[in-house]
């Protein structure tokens, strides 16, 4: 599951981002470096993958568990799929140009991508049962919602008439996350 995240961030960076800059900051790069290979590269592949590390539990309750965790990782990691080509669509091929993202997910939070991203790493914390995946999990979320905040901020600068305020950048509320799915 983890290698296929992986795997998918590698083909969405080929084929379907645009991106607005040619560049990162230097400092993003070992930041975004020590998160992948120090907390996934490392400390997961410790606690996950070492026979001395991780022993795989075995009742009827875990499987169903395990049945969760890899819908919630599907449903996750096909969703966050779906908002990438959202965003990917909102430029022309080569332009830098902005739009206001709508549809899937878009409609209730900032950045739906983030949240699906979430869910999809929820499901892979209940297969694993495992605490090194809820480190990696908070760490990534403190990013995103950092990101996503400035993602709120820039839109609104942006299409102040247009763009409507979200209240929530990645989670919803409960209210609005129902009102979403009944309409």
């Amino acid at each position: 599951m983890i290698a296929l995240h992986f795997l998918k961030r590698e083909y969405e960076t080929l084929y379907v981002h645009k991106f607005s800059l040619a560049t990162m900051p230097l400092f993003n790069i070992f930041k975004n470096s020590a998160h992948y290979w120090v907390l996934s590269g490392a400390w997961l592949a410790y606690w996950i993958y070492s026979p001395t590390s991780y022993t795989a539990l075995s009742s009827p309750t875990i499987t169903y568990i395990d049945i969760l965790g890899l819908i919630l990782y599907l449903f996750g990691e096909i969703s966050n799929a779906q908002t990438h080509l959202t965003l990917s669509r909102l430029r022309t091929t080569g332009g830098t140009e902005r739009g206001i993202p709508k549809g899937y997910g878009f409609d209730l939070v900032t950045c739906p991508n983030y949240l699906f991203e979430m869910i999809a790493w929820v499901g892979v914390l209940l297969v694993t049962k495992s605490w090194a995946t809820v480190l990696f999990i908070v760490v990534g979320y403190m990013q995103m919602l950092l990101w996503a905040i400035k993602k709120e901020q820039a839109l609104r600068a942006e299409f102040p008439g247009t763009y409507l305020k979200k209240k929530y950048q990645i989670f919803p509320s409960p209210g609005a996350l129902v009102g979403y799915l009944t309409s």
